[in-house]
């Protein structure tokens, strides 16, 4: 199986920042501390939105991502940033090979 590359950009809330970029701390923590399958999982900050951050990720397959995607440390995460975010935006992606 080919591996799956992820781009995940979040757009929060004025209000809420500091609340969220918490959240996503916690999520990268948890992400590397218990996923398998995860090769890549970085966490970035747009340098012209102070709002807006995007999680750069590769997993080994489809079924590693599936797997992460059904973990309690990313459900909460979900749940927590639930009506505290403007936006966001995945892209998956599967590299060509040229």
């Amino acid at each position: 199986m080919k591996n799956i590359v992820i781009v995940a950009t979040i757009k929060v809330k004025e209000a809420f920042k500091e609340e969220v970029y918490n959240e996503l701390l916690k999520l990268h923590k948890a992400t590397h501390q218990f996923d398998e399958g995860c090769i890549q999982y970085d966490l970035h900050k747009d340098l012209s939105d102070d709002f807006s951050f995007t999680f750069v990720e590769t997993w080994e397959s489809q079924d590693f991502l599936s797997l992460h995607e059904e973990k309690e440390h990313f459900k909460a995460f979900v749940s927590k940033i639930e009506n505290k975010i403007e936006g966001l935006t995945i892209n998956k992606l599967e590299k060509l090979e040229i």
